[in-house]
């Protein structure tokens, strides 16, 4: 059963289209992640979904009932916001427990819930604070809080982790993972950080300029992105492209500027122009090959080295675990696998 049902969506400012003929289905329970560049309309679907936007065509229902008209009070839905938007002039327990007595809801049920979510998130110590008395950990646990405990269908997040410090970031990401698990609610959450999205989602949706490029799973987009975008802005380091030409009969591919050709795991059109696809992972220091690149950098982290070589009149990166000793402008033997290898059409970019 789908929560979420979006058909031919378009979000126009006066001229100026924002998102054009969107269509999403999001499964009851699951966690998805709305993910792409900034300015891509993320965030604008988001706040269609919440009421926030009017849409300008199409349908979006939650249910099964359209709610186009619907203002938001009424969609059953609870966003969290980038800027946590906490009522500063009350204490822990009066911000989450806003919306219930907004309803006018029995003491006793609000007591009830408070506790019970303020457990949930460990608050129960913060109770009392003021929201400037919390830090920015605190408070993001504070404004979940106040969506939890209107026990809505469908939660909402709008970048909530972009204003946490790296740590707090990847601490918040996994509280936010077993926070859906336990509620088993509808979550769509909004991030232009794609890491956030491969490691948190049961379901990716990449957009680009108002439409949808891809929707999968993490690794349905990492193993078979659609088109070049998807494929280079899904993974970290993101994946390389060099230009190359189909050749033996669709069989292998030459890479421009080199001598290699590297054979196919499957035919493609021959003689046609392509974007080859190299992740990071997946290229090696391979003793022996006919590829050469030169090193341009060397950044090692301790546990992984990432070398930038030029191949091919483009920079690419290898990324390998331990550490390598090599200077820049090495010459270096470079091995590519076949099977891991990606092709796009030079054109249309999409993926053959």
């Amino acid at each position: 059963m789908n929560t979420i049902e979006i058909k031919g969506l378009d979000k126009s400012y006066g001229t100026t289209p924002i998102l054009r003929g969107i269509d999403l289905n999001i499964r009851q329970g699951s966690f998805v992640a709305l993910v792409g560049p900034s300015g891509c309309g993320k965030s604008t679907l988001l706040r269609t979904i919440a009421g926030l936007e009017s849409i300008t065509a199409g349908t979006l229902s939650i249910d099964g009932k359209v709610v186009n008209d619907t203002p938001p009070r009424d969609r059953d839905v609870a966003m969290v916001f980038q800027s946590y938007a906490l009522y500063p002039h009350m204490d822990v327990a009066r911000n989450m427990s806003y919306s219930l007595r907004l309803k006018k809801a029995a003491a006793s049920v609000i007591d009830s819930a408070l506790e019970g979510v303020a457990n949930t998130l460990g608050l129960k110590p913060l109770l009392q604070r003021m929201p400037r008395e919390l830090s920015g950990g605190q408070r993001q646990r504070v404004a979940m809080g106040r969506a939890i405990v209107r026990q809505p269908k469908v939660f909402l997040f709008d970048e909530p982790l972009s204003n946490l410090d790296a740590a707090l970031r990847v601490h918040m990401r996994s509280e936010i993972r077993k926070l859906h698990q336990r509620l088993k609610a509808t979550s769509v959450y909004v991030t232009h950080d794609q890491i956030e999205a491969m490691t948190m989602a049961d379901q990716v949706v990449v957009m680009r300029a108002g439409h949808i490029e891809q929707v999968g799973t993490p690794l349905e987009l990492y193993d078979t992105p659609n088109n070049r975008f998807v494929g280079g802005f899904i993974g970290s380091p993101a994946m390389n492209f060099v230009p190359g030409v189909v050749a033996n009969d669709g069989q292998a591919v030459a890479i421009t500027g080199t001598d290699c050709l590297l054979p196919l795991d499957r035919a493609r059109p021959s003689s046609r122009p392509v974007w080859v696809g190299l992740r990071p992972e997946h290229l090696t220091i391979q003793q022996g090959s006919r590829l050469l690149g030169r090193v341009d950098t060397v950044e090692s982290t301790g546990s992984m080295t990432f070398i930038t070589f030029e191949l091919a009149g483009a920079l690419v990166t290898l990324a390998q675990t331990g550490r390598v000793s090599l200077a820049v402008g090495d010459q270096v033997p470079l091995g590519i696998a076949p099977a891991q290898t990606h092709i796009f059409d030079h054109t249309t970019e999409a993926a053959l």
